[in-house]
């Protein structure tokens, strides 16, 4: 018997296994599909029709937001931050997630608990560290004052929300490069290095391009987790008009469900869209958000 046939004879059964249970397997997503419809989808057509009508005669809350330089500009302000906390995170967390894949040490173990920790923290006790870091009674201030005579607060500013946004954005992208770097071809680098390239001319062609598709699903989930971020804005009080903050201000101050309702819309659409183009980029890469 050839191993043609050998390989057709041990396919044989389990396509067979596959063919048996393939009704089994569809019945058996049947309750997340439930949860899906239910608390997603349903939800989610509420939500757009809702943003396409108007309260007491006036203009369809897509409208209202599109045409209002307040609405406008949070979109912007919040774009622009979580762009700029997604490209810091993964400039500090693949430049920590090298080191840490690479160099083994007294320690490690734990060190990487200790910067991986920040993922258990709800939004809400991120932005209580910052105020205890950046705040009236932080140690921010308390050394200001020892050595300025005045008090260095910036937990309640932009500052301060980029801080709290970062706090809990570089432990995505350490656990991300680290297991990236497991996968990168090391003979790839030693040709380099044999060839007389300097250290950071492999970095650059040999190391980051390798890392390219991990980095670009990783800020892609740094910049929606950024986008929405909701508990530690809040915490902060900040002057930023972040959307998340905008639409609970229009929803719970003003009962504005059409404009608020828009806003989520908005926001969802543009995060969608990154996420996509991420998504994109990074299949062709090699790898799938």
């Amino acid at each position: 018997m050839t191993t043609v046939q050998l390989n057709a004879v041990e396919a044989s059964p389990r396509r067979d296994v596959l063919q048996r249970w393939r009704p089994t397997a569809a019945w058996a997503l049947a309750p997340a599909a439930a949860v899906l419809l239910a608390f997603w989808l349903l939800p989610l057509a509420h939500l757009i029709v809702l943003g396409g009508q108007g309260r007491d005669g006036s203009d369809s809350g897509y409208w209202q937001v599109l045409t209002s330089a307040q609405y406008l500009g949070s979109l912007v302000q919040t774009c622009v931050l979580a762009a700029v906390v997604t490209l810091a995170a993964l400039l500090v967390g693949g430049i920590s997630g090298v080191f840490l894949a690479r160099q083994q040490f007294f320690g490690r173990s734990a060190l990487v608990a200790l910067l991986t920790f920040p993922l258990a923290f709800p939004g809400v006790v991120v932005g209580f560290l910052v105020i205890l870091l950046a705040g009236r009674q932080g140690l921010f201030a308390a050394l200001g004052l020892e050595l300025a005579g005045e008090r260095w607060i910036f937990a309640y500013s932009l500052t301060g929300l980029f801080i709290g946004y970062l706090y809990f954005s570089i432990p995505r992208v350490i656990l991300t490069v680290m297991a990236a770097c497991e996968s990168l071809d090391r003979s790839l680098e030693e040709a380099a290095h044999s060839l007389g390239a300097g250290h950071w001319r492999v970095v650059c062609d040999v190391i980051v391009p390798g890392l390219a598709p991990a980095l670009v699903s990783c800020g892609a989930i740094c910049f929606a987790t950024s986008m929405g971020a909701f508990g530690t804005a809040f915490t902060l009080g900040t002057r930023l008009n972040v959307t998340p903050v905008a639409i609970y201000n229009v929803f719970t101050n003003y009962a504005n469900f059409t404009v608020a309702a828009a806003l989520s819309v908005i926001l969802g659409a543009v995060t969608w869209a990154v996420l996509l183009l991420a998504r994109r980029v990074a299949k062709q890469s090699g790898t799938v958000l």
